[in-house]
């Protein structure tokens, strides 16, 4: 059977040090296993996106408020290793990774052009943050016109919240939100 590559699953974020930053991790591990078990069950491809920097942090800038903050620390890290994603929910043999290097999976990365020769017109967003990394590739990819669905329990943010409103009252306006019981059923 070919792949399904008018559709793909992003997993974003989903970096052992991030999610070790949130508390409910575990059950929002159990969610991504069972959504890119299903996106593979139906020969949808599974893009992972990372956000990472080169040695020193150059693409760093002091007036970014989301990562100025952290330059020094950024260019301290191993980044081979802090662009690892969990090894619960990693990338099999073949699946793409993406390195950004700022909120957005689209900034600073070759998303677009993976994406363009995969010929994908529909994105299904997972991620950490539901305020970060989630809300800022919904706002580009509508803009760029891409069918956009959000797994709001494959998401999580910092604040519960957040999470909550913007996905019953903000994404709604330019995705479909669905839980991942909803989704699998489709």
């Amino acid at each position: 059977m070919e792949q399904n590559t008018e559709t793909a699953l992003l997993v974003m974020d989903m970096q052992t040090g991030i999610l070790g930053m949130f508390p409910d991790g575990a059950a929002l591990l159990g969610n991504l296993t069972k959504a890119i078990a299903n996106a593979r069950a139906n020969k949808i491809p599974v893009i992972y996106v990372t956000v990472g920097f080169r040695p020193g942090a150059p693409e760093v800038s002091m007036s970014n408020k989301s990562f100025g903050g952290g330059k020094e620390r950024f260019a301290q890290m191993n980044m081979d290793e802090f662009m690892q994603v969990h090894p619960d929910i990693a990338p099999l043999p073949g699946e793409v990774t993406v390195i950004k290097r700022r909120v957005s999976a689209f900034t600073g990365s070759d998303l677009e052009v993976v994406l363009r020769a995969f010929g994908t017109k529909h994105l299904i967003l997972t991620g950490i943050a539901t305020s970060g990394v989630v809300l800022s590739t919904l706002r580009e990819a509508a803009d760029k016109d891409y069918r956009l669905t959000v797994l709001s329990d494959c998401c999580a943010d910092g604040d519960e919240e957040v999470h909550r409103i913007l996905t019953t009252k903000v994404f709604p306006r330019q995705a479909d939100v669905l839980t991942l019981e909803e989704w699998s059923k489709i």
